[in-house]
């Protein structure tokens, strides 16, 4: 899960992209007034616990667990399951995996429809020496243009946002409202390592039977934008994470350890096989895979796809997306609809990084001994997470590379959701109710484990879902706006009035 160094995370991009568009335009929001109307008691109720779920949210990111660390994750899943408890789950159990543990929670409302909400308790590792306040703390601070926002590790990916659906519970009851819909919720501790194991989680027979019975499930989202506006998904990228390892030991030839740098003239190196090997993966100017077979299963956009990317490219604002990303130009320099168009249909080879030998200060004369090389495939439809990790593998031996050991650390599909699935047609109605600009969006470039629910044999329509603003995932100084100074985004009280007319729509819309 990439994070951009202007603070603009992998789901943050298309997401404001789209968000910016025009094509569901909806009038102005007027937050207080229309939900005090519709379930004045259930908002009285919210608004005495502003400070409690504001609390309810430091509190979380005060308690971290970080897969990729093995930190806290034991504890992480037994926090994520008395969160549920608390906020009335009928019960909230650990799922054991041969990874990280899950979080399988039910509240049985004697109702027709069943929701289903997916939840992650893992967050991303942190250095505190980057941020302006510790990253553990939640302290509160002003984020112009939006108000008072939460800064913490966690903040808005995804605790902030998930802490919010638990504060509608919380409210709902405080209210003796019962809920329209009975829920379901799934969490894993993985999603920031790839989700490795998450599916033994959803395809446990107790989890699996529940899930069946939903309408389809939706993770927590925060993603207005300045203007109040918001995608929505129907479908993301699959993604595999990996590692790609030269070594001397493996290779036969070029040290097996660190040695001096002078010996080149006589040793092979390590880390120039690497780099060769990276060389094959991709064309001369790193833009298109170059994997043989690659794009034997990928579908071409269809025909809505592409209206839908081209009124995205109409009504959206170039100039701001690339100031937001600190880039001056396109792939190729194409114009900004065919680039959209690229974004959402091609499966992408990307280095996340690089390590070999000496990275300190100044400089260290040594012919390293090993080098890695960490990447990420994004994944399109109809591609899929085992047929990339074989043709890699099929690839890199046709090429000679067969020393160079692929290690895969975590992946999964590409998802799609139909436009006419009831989750779809409830998010765009509880958008409309509360006068939000609303944007479909053929497919985020980013991913999620949604491809767990939406392929066989859960088959689930999966979408993202909320009101408020957040950002920074994964970088230094993330944070979530509790209290909003902008007219046209939701603070915490209106975030959770969204997810409560979000219920009612599921139960609903026809």
């Amino acid at each position: 899960m990439a994070e951009s160094p202007h603070g603009l995370d992998r789901r943050d991009f298309l997401a404001a992209a789209l968000a910016s568009a025009g094509a569901m335009a909806i009038g102005t929001p007027a937050w207080a007034s229309t939900t005090a109307a519709r379930y004045p008691a259930v908002r009285k109720a919210a608004e005495a616990q502003r400070e409690a779920a504001i609390k309810r949210i430091q509190d979380w990111i005060a308690h971290p667990s970080i897969a990729a660390e093995n930190l806290n994750m034991k504890e992480g899943a037994e926090y994520m399951a008395t969160l549920a408890r608390d906020a009335g789950f009928d019960s909230a159990t650990i799922v054991p995996t041969d990874g990280h543990p899950g979080v399988f929670a039910t509240m049985d409302n004697g109702a027709k429809r069943t929701l289903a909400l997916y939840f992650m308790y893992d967050v991303k590792q942190f250095d505190p020496a980057e941020w302006s306040s510790p990253p553990l703390e939640g302290r509160i601070v002003d984020k112009p243009g939006f108000g008072r926002a939460i800064v913490g590790r966690g903040a808005v990916n995804q605790k902030g946002p998930e802490a919010t659906v638990l504060a509608a519970l919380h409210a709902m009851r405080a209210a003796k409202v019962k809920l329209p819909v009975n829920l379901v919720l799934v969490a894993e501790g993985e999603e920031e390592i790839g989700s490795p194991h998450f599916h033994q989680v959803v395809q446990s027979p107790n989890v699996f039977a529940a899930l069946k019975k939903a309408e389809g499930i939706f993770i927590p989202a925060s993603w207005q934008d300045m203007n109040g506006s918001v995608a929505v998904n129907l479908g993301s990228k699959g993604v595999v994470e990996l590692e790609l390892i030269a070594s001397g030991e493996k290779w036969g030839r070029g040290p097996k350890g660190d040695i001096h740098s002078s010996m080149k003239a006589m040793v092979d190196s390590p880390p120039w096989r690497l780099v060769q090997a990276l060389n094959t993966l991709v064309t001369p100017d790193g833009n298109t895979a170059a994997i043989e077979g690659w794009f034997e299963n990928v579908r071409p956009l269809t025909p809505r796809e592409k209206e839908l990317i081209a009124e995205i490219a109409r009504n959206g604002d170039e100039a701001t997306q690339k100031k937001l990303l600190g880039v001056s130009r396109w792939i190729d320099d194409l114009p900004y609809p065919q680039a959209l168009e690229r974004l959402a249909s091609q499966p992408t080879v990307n280095i996340e990084g690089l390590v070999s030998g000496y990275t300190g200060p100044g400089g260290k004369t040594v012919l390293p001994g090993r080098a890695v090389a960490k990447l990420d495939l994004r994944l399109v439809p109809n591609q899929t997470r085992k047929e990339a990790v074989e043709k890699l593998r099929a690839h890199l031996d046709k090429k000679g590379f067969n020393d160079v050991e692929l290690k895969v650390t975590g992946g999964y599909d590409p998802t799609e959701t139909a436009e006419d699935s009831r989750i779809i047609r409830a998010e765009l109605a509880t958008y409309q109710r509360a006068g939000v600009k609303a944007t479909l969006n053929p497919r985020l470039a980013g991913s999620w484990p949604g491809a767990v629910f939406t392929a066989p044999p859960v088959s689930l329509p999966a979408g993202h879902f909320g009101l408020g603003h957040g950002s920074g995932a994964h970088a230094p100084d993330e944070y979530y706006v509790v209290e909003s100074t902008n007219p046209k985004v939701a603070g915490i009280v209106d975030a959770v009035m969204g997810y409560v007319d979000m219920f009612h729509q599921i139960a609903t819309v026809k």
